[in-house]
Formats: C-alpha cells, sequence, structure tokens
C-alpha cells in the first residue's frame, strides 16, 4: 500500500487500488485513502470490463506516484 510522508506536519497518508467483481458479476475499481490511523474514505466505480478498469487503476497510480506517494 502506498504511503506518502509529511514529516513536517507528523502525518502519513495512505491509498490503495483494487480491481474486484462484486456478488452479480460487474467488475469495480474500489480507491481506498486517508490518513494513517483512520478510517478512511472508500470510492468504488463500476467498469464494463477488466480492461477499462485497469487502465483507470494505473491512471490513478500514476497521479498518486507524481505526488510523491511511495510503496513502503
Amino acid at each position: 500500500m502506498p504511503y506518502q510522508r509529511n514529516l513536517e506536519q507528523g502525518r502519513a497518508r495512505f491509498f490503495s487500488l483494487m480491481i474486484e467483481r462484486d456478488l452479480f458479476g460487474k467488475i469495480r475499481l474500489v480507491r481506498h485513502w486517508g490518513y494513517v490511523g483512520s478510517k478512511g474514505e472508500e470510492k468504488v466505480e463500476i467498469f464494463p470490463d477488466e480492461a477499462e478498469a485497469a487502465q483507470a487503476l494505473e491512471a490513478w497510480a500514476a497521479a498518486h506516484r507524481q505526488k510523491g506517494y511511495t510503496d513502503l
């Protein structure tokens, strides 16, 4: 799970991305983010196929890498 640390504020943030199928077979991209130690927030997007979900996942991951998130 990638993290971003802000040593000046003493805080660390996290995000996770996951592609999954629900009970009805729909393909979902689940994004979860927040401050380490908190419950965080979650958003779910539905996609027609896995290829589109994978493209969206890569776009979100690239955007977060540019913001300074790194894997520990």
